[in-house]
């Protein structure tokens, strides 16, 4: 089936560059995006996305719940460089094993009750062996209970955006209660990358050696795919083999997040194939070309034909790729429509637009929004206050219809907003 996709893509690449050969730029990609075809094709779903700009150049039902498995462990190192950053921890530190934390389920570490390890080694455990019994002992470490951590793990779901996700542990293990999306997992692994980034390259190690024991990163794109600097895998026989990873080339990152794949290797063509493409459109762009991934992509029937379609936009030039058998669902990303210039208001609501760690990642958002969002949010002033530990980044002066408005349009192109009340 990936074999078959692929000379497919191929040919309706060079069919789309005959096409339109008169015009000034060829056709997209020639790196498929890959379908994956399983026995429980339900639990697919995938995302690509700019690291930098948040911008979503693929998704495939990003926004249906999946369980994250392993890939809960990106939100408990998170908040272990969070108290690393504030002080409240040092690598030096030592975590306790409870009887609880020595008795979960593989795969972990070993460490039996009442022994230590340093902060240092649990992050290098949690990241490469991918070990729940260290992640329980941190979590009792930072929040004195696992559901009291868990809480705290949703509370900083909540804050950087993820609306869709609800964590009840700090592992991954099986629990029906721990959702989360394709696109909340990105939104954490651009947090983590961006908040983070002294810790960030802890992704990155392929291996790492614990009391004469060496062992090897489940994540195998860092073996074998050129740019490829973390993150990180999961698996349970629910949630199917997910993976978030991330890539740099030509000083431009990426991330992809496939979830449900049927194995291990289907899993990681399917992220490599969409993000050679992911790196192949914006390559394109660069050099002046009007295109995007305009995507009806979904898994196809047992034995289904796909097939292909061009479509040329005013502003872009797209492909469409399809199954023979109707999709129950499809998602698109196009270029939107200038909105009318919003008219301008002496009320006081406004649009949040972010909440960041540093300032300067705050004013960076009120950037981009402005930048791709100029008319939305005309006459409103941008701000970046300082809210708890956060900086929020928000247009106050707006009416409540600018703010509705406004939020519709950014949260149409994906990405994070809600409406403020003077009150609030």
């Amino acid at each position: 089936m990936f074999q078959h996709a692929r000379r497919l893509f191929v040919a309706l690449s060079v069919a789309v560059a005959t096409a339109f050969s008169s015009a000034a730029s060829p056709a997209l990609a020639q790196s498929p995006f890959q379908v994956l075809a399983s026995a429980s094709q339900s639990k697919y779903a995938a995302i690509v996305v700019d690291a930098k700009s948040g911008e979503v150049l693929y998704s495939r039902r990003a926004d249906d719940a999946r369980y994250p498995a392993s890939i809960t462990k990106v939100m408990t190192l998170y908040l272990t460089f969070e108290a690393l950053s504030a002080g409240k921890l040092d690598l030096d530190d030592r975590v306790l094993f409870s009887p609880r934390a020595a008795a979960q389920s593989p795969t972990k570490l070993g460490v039996p009750a009442g022994q230590t390890i340093s902060v240092s080694e649990a992050m290098q455990a949690m990241a490469i062996k991918s070990a729940n019994d260290v992640a329980v002992a941190m979590a009792e470490k930072l929040g004195g209970t696992e559901s009291r951590f868990a809480a705290l793990m949703t509370l900083r779901a909540k804050e950087l955006g993820m609306t869709n996700t609800n964590f009840v542990n700090a592992s991954g293990l099986p629990d029906s209660r721990q959702i989360s999306t394709a696109r909340d997992i990105a939104i954490l692994s651009r947090a983590v990358m961006r908040d983070y980034p002294q810790y960030y390259k802890l992704f990155s190690q392929t291996h790492m050696t614990f009391r004469g024991q060496t062992m090897r990163n489940h994540n195998g794109l860092l073996h074998r795919m050129y740019g490829v600097d973390g993150l990180k895998t999961g698996f349970t026989n629910a949630s199917g083999f997910n993976l978030a990873v991330s890539a740099v080339r030509d000083n431009r990152r990426l991330i992809a997040v496939v979830l449900g794949g049927p194995t291990t290797r289907a899993r990681d063509d399917n992220a490599e194939s969409l993000l050679l493409t992911g790196f192949d459109v914006v390559k394109r762009r660069d050099l002046g070309e009007k295109i995007t991934v305009a995507q009806s992509l979904f898994e196809p029937e047992p034995r289904g034909r796909i097939q292909g379609s061009v479509e040329q936009g005013d502003q872009d030039m797209k492909i469409v790729l399809a199954s023979a058998a109707p999709p129950t669902r499809t998602t698109r990303i196009e270029v939107e429509a200038p909105a009318k210039p919003a008219a301008k208001s002496k009320e006081r609501w406004a649009v949040q637009v972010g909440a960041f760690k540093t300032r300067a990642d705050a004013k960076e958002q009120v950037g981009l929004i402005q930048k791709r969002f100029g008319k939305q949010v005309a006459g409103a002033k941008p701000t970046t206050d300082k809210a708890g530990s956060r900086y929020r980044s928000r247009f106050v002066g707006l009416s409540e219809n600018e703010a509705k408005q406004a939020c519709k349009a950014i949260k149409a192109k994906k990405m994070a907003c809600q409406v403020v009340s003077p009150t609030a």
